[in-house]
């Protein structure tokens, strides 16, 4: 695992990017193969491993076809270390919209 918190984003861009790649060379689809399959032309498929931009649902429908979702359900699960987070979760979930703090003037 490599420790991504001191990296520029650009630099996570591109090595998720790697990782793709090597993931769908590992299972020895083509860029067609699993562009077909994602419902995604394959020029979208070859910017997204070059790190160019594209849709985060293209990112989702790649990793369905590479079978890696699991790993994308991790992203921005809440952090519960303690009763309090617990706590702090539900009760930020029932609110709609954060309120800005009255400033004093």
């Amino acid at each position: 695992m490599m420790d991504l918190t001191l990296t520029k984003p650009g630099e996570v861009v591109k090595l998720l990017c790697e990782r793709l790649r090597k993931e769908r060379l590992s299972q020895q689809m083509t860029q067609n193969e699993v562009a077909g399959r994602a419902g995604i032309g394959v020029n979208t498929l070859s910017n997204l491993e070059s790190g160019r931009n594209v849709g985060f649902e293209t990112v989702v429908r790649v990793a369905m076809v590479l079978g890696r979702v699991k790993e994308l359900e991790q992203l921005f699960q809440p952090r519960v270390d303690t009763l309090d987070d617990i706590l702090r979760y539900e009760e930020s979930v029932k609110r709609r919209r954060i309120k800005k703090k009255a400033s004093n003037a």
